[in-house]
């Protein structure tokens, strides 16, 4: 996953409840120097009992907001959504660079 242009990321869920795995498991394939290269990561964890649905919000360098439904997107297809805006500014940046 291209990480490099992505500038911010919001996530709440419950850590307990099966259904946040999605956004539990995009969390953990974040690079270990993501806070420190720039990127404002921020999670809300809910309580055990809360019945609330997961949330992921991701932000990127050029203004583009992604809100996804972490409840029911499984990790292969949030992974293709961010990916996919990522290479389209990787291919972006490859050619200004050109």
């Amino acid at each position: 996953m291209i990480t490099r242009f992505i500038t911010e990321i919001q996530t709440a869920f419950n850590p307990f409840s099966p259904r946040a795995k999605s956004a539990r498991l995009f969390l953990s394939f974040l690079p270990p120097n993501a806070r420190s290269s720039g990127m404002n990561i921020t999670t809300q964890l809910f309580p055990r009992s809360s019945t609330a649905p997961s949330k992921l919000y991701v932000k990127f360098k050029d203004g583009k907001e992604l809100n996804l439904d972490a409840d029911n997107m499984a990790i292969k297809n949030i992974v293709e959504e961010v990916d996919r805006h990522s290479r389209i500014l990787q291919k972006a940046d490859d050619l200004a660079a050109a």
